[in-house]
C-alpha cells in the first residue's frame, strides 16, 4: 500500500512538471519505482505509465502532428529504441562496480545504475546551465536527434531532452512541436515495451496492476491540473526545481543508495 501512495503521488506531480520542463513523466517517476522494484524492471513499470499517459495527450492533439517531422525524427528514434532497451537487458546482468557499508546497510553502485545517474545529472545540467541552453540543432540534423533521443530512451527511459533539443528549432508551430513529441515518445514506447516485455513476468506485473492503475490515473489527473497552472508557474522556476531533483536523484542511484 505504500508504493501505491508514494508512487501515485510522484506519478501527480511529475505529471503536472512535465508541462513546465523538457523532461518527461519517466524521468523522474523512474527513479521513484527503483525504490521499490530492480532499476531494469522499475524502468519498464514506469515506461507502461509513461506510454499510458502520452496515448491520452495523444487523443487531445495528436492531429497536429507534423507528418514529415515524424518520418525524419521518429523512424530513426523506434529503430535506435530497440538498441538501447538490448543495452539495458545485457548490462543489468554485470556485477557491482563496488559495495560498501553505511548507516548498518550494504550499498552496491551497479553499472546500470551509474549510466542512469550520468544521464540523469546530464539532462539536469542541460536545462539550467546558460552554456548548455544555447546548444541548439537545426532540422537537417533530426535522423542524428532521433537516433539518440530513441536510444536513451530504450536505455534508461530518458528521451524528453534530446528529443526537444533537436525539435525546438526544426520549424514546428508551437502545436506541432507538442503534438510530434507526443507521438514519437507514444512510439517509442511501445518500442521498448515489447523488449522489457520478458521483464514483466519477473516483476509480477498481475500482482501490480493495481499500483500500475493507479499510477497511470494519477498521471492523468496531474496533466489536467498541469493544463490549468500553465499561466501561473513561471517556466524558468520549474526548470531549475527540476533540475535539483535530478541532480538528488542522480546522486542517489550513482552511490548506490536509491
Amino acid at each position: 500500500m505504500l508504493e501505491i501512495i508514494i508512487i501515485s503521488i510522484a506519478a501527480f506531480f511529475t505529471a503536472i512538471l512535465t508541462f513546465f520542463s523538457g523532461f518527461g513523466l519517466g524521468t523522474i517517476l523512474m527513479p521513484v519505482f527503483a525504490l521499490f522494484f530492480p532499476v531494469d524492471i522499475a524502468i519498464a513499470l514506469t515506461g507502461v505509465v509513461h506510454f499510458a499517459n502520452n496515448i491520452f495527450k495523444m487523443g487531445l492533439v495528436g492531429k497536429m502532428a507534423s507528418k514529415a517531422v515524424l518520418i525524419r525524427f521518429g523512424v530513426p528514434a523506434i529503430l535506435a529504441s530497440f538498441a538501447g532497451a538490448w543495452v539495458l537487458l545485457r548490462i543489468t546482468g554485470l556485477p557491482s562496480i563496488y559495495e560498501y557499508q553505511l548507516w548498518g546497510n550494504t550499498f552496491e553502485i551497479t553499472p546500470v545504475k551509474l549510466i542512469i545517474a550520468i544521464l540523469l545529472l546530464f539532462f539536469s545540467l542541460l536545462e539550467v546551465l546558460p552554456v548548455l541552453q544555447k546548444i541548439e540543432f537545426g532540422g537537417n540534423r533530426l535522423i542524428i536527434g532521433g537516433m539518440l533521443s530513441g536510444f536513451f530512451g530504450g536505455l534508461a527511459g530518458i528521451q524528453g531532452a534530446f528529443r526537444s533539443a533537436f525539435l525546438i528549432k526544426s520549424g514546428l508551430s508551437k502545436e506541432a512541436f507538442i503534438a510530434t513529441g507526443v507521438i514519437i515518445a507514444s512510439l517509442v514506447d511501445i518500442t521498448r515495451l515489447s523488449v522489457y516485455a520478458s521483464r514483466f513476468t519477473s516483476s509480477g506485473l498481475s500482482e501490480n496492476l493495481v499500483l500500475l492503475v493507479s499510477a497511470t490515473l494519477a498521471a492523468i489527473a496531474g496533466a489536467f491540473a498541469g493544463k490549468k497552472l500553465l499561466k501561473k508557474v513561471t517556466f524558468r522556476a520549474v526548470q531549475i526545481l527540476v533540475a535539483v531533483m535530478l541532480v538528488i536523484i542522480s546522486i542517489g542511484l550513482g552511490t548506490g543508495i536509491i
